[in-house]
């Protein structure tokens, strides 16, 4: 049956609003071009959308020729207030947009692991506070928060997990307690980089790829046939437990000691780092592993570099090939701050024992992001969020 007139309004009014989301302001003839709706259709639209207060006009076309310009429209950036909370071990993130994702405010804050329960959480409350008044939000209306650790499909919170700060746990609470009227969504961080380099990183011409996340823990994000894959508790890609060799033990249910974290995380660089005579100046805006891996990196031809560089690639393969093994993803993209910083010359050395281990062809690419791919993920699932509110409310 066909759409009924209402119904059809929506839809053009949705897409309308999409592509001018996507490439930025657009004259009402470049939106009857994308779209392929007629001239009346998209004049209905442009007048609905601005009735309803969700674009207005934000300039004139720049075009070359006779009479006026044509008028150009953009979606009301005001239109809501968003935040994007990186939660981390040692501390936290936090960026404070408009609706179209343009950045007002932004700050972090550090942590301290001996840091009680209820200080940190105040903390990390009180500097979303503080940076959504420095953005001139009165009200924030939605906010991602991007954390380590498993999320219940179910809740949406963050689950009781071994080794990482109870503070994480008690955030969410605070934030819908101090934040009524906001939106509060939770993802795994590795899940959000992983949405992130899709959108704007190494993945953009990829539908199918993981993400391995190297950072102060392990983990892999699965994107299939263009959708993110949770698993049925959530669980999807806690590689830090895959069972692995050369760690001399098991991972437990509650500890991931002895898997493939115990290879690859932070401290096992920093480990292997000190066993090839490999130090580094410590860098306060990024883990030192990540910037030993970027000073091995820098001068690949000095033995110790190679032998670290080396050691290192054959460590990350072995949870590359067990990924590959298992899901064919074609494209393995080497996350977090670590991945970041191995670059190319990492991302290569993968691949090459990747090719040797598994009859399946799977390409390694370093990742643009690094460590601020979770912000970008949490802030891509604030806006679309906010947009669906938005725009289904208002639209059509």
């Amino acid at each position: 049956m066909p759409a009924s007139p209402s119904t059809a309004r929506a839809i053009n009014d949705r897409l309308a609003l999409r592509l001018l989301q996507q490439e930025g302001p657009l004259a009402a003839g470049q939106l009857k071009q994308l779209t392929g709706l007629s001239r009346p259709t998209v004049a209905d639209l442009v007048e609905r959308l601005t009735a309803a207060g969700l674009i207005a006009v934000v300039g004139e076309s720049g075009e070359q020729r006779r009479g006026p310009n044509a008028k150009v429209y953009g979606i009301v950036a005001d239109l809501a207030h968003l935040a994007a909370i990186d939660v981390r071990t040692e501390g936290v993130g936090v960026v404070v947009t408009d609706v179209v994702g343009e950045v007002l405010a932004e700050a972090s804050v550090p942590i301290g692991g001996d840091t009680g329960t209820g200080p940190a959480v105040e903390q990390a409350v009180a500097l979303v506070e503080r940076v959504a008044k420095e953005a001139g939000a009165e009200q924030l209306h939605t906010v991602g928060i991007g954390a380590p650790g498993l999320i219940d499909p179910a809740t949406g919170e963050l689950r009781d997990s071994g080794g990482l700060p109870v503070w994480h746990r008690s955030l969410v609470a605070a934030l819908q307690e101090r934040l009524p009227e906001a939106r509060v969504i939770v993802e795994n961080e590795t899940n959000l980089a992983a949405l992130a380099e899709q959108r704007d990183g190494a993945a953009r011409d990829r539908d199918t790829f993981v993400l391995l996340w190297l950072g102060h823990g392990t983990g892999a994000a699965v994107v299939l046939d263009g959708a993110l894959r949770r698993g049925a508790s959530g669980g999807t890609g806690e590689i830090g437990f895959l069972p692995v060799p050369g760690t001399g033990q098991l991972p437990s249910a509650t500890d991931c000691a002895g898997g493939f974290h115990s290879l690859a995380a932070a401290p096992a660089i920093v480990q292997l780092a000190g066993t090839q005579g490999l130090v580094a100046d410590i860098d306060a805006h990024e883990p030192y592993a990540a910037t030993l891996v970027r000073v091995a990196v820098a001068a690949p031809d000095v033995p110790a570099h190679a032998r670290f560089l080396d050691i290192l690639a054959d460590r990350v393969s072995i949870g590359a090939a067990s990924v590959v093994a298992v899901l064919d993803p074609g494209c393995v993209v080497l996350g977090g701050e670590v991945g970041r910083a191995g670059g190319a010359v990492l991302a290569a050395r993968v691949e090459e024992r990747l090719a040797r281990m598994s009859p399946l062809p799977a390409e390694v690419r370093a990742s643009a992001l690094g460590g601020g791919g979770v912000l970008r993920g949490a802030l891509l699932t604030a806006r679309e969020s906010a947009q669906e509110v938005l725009f289904g409310a208002s639209a059509g």
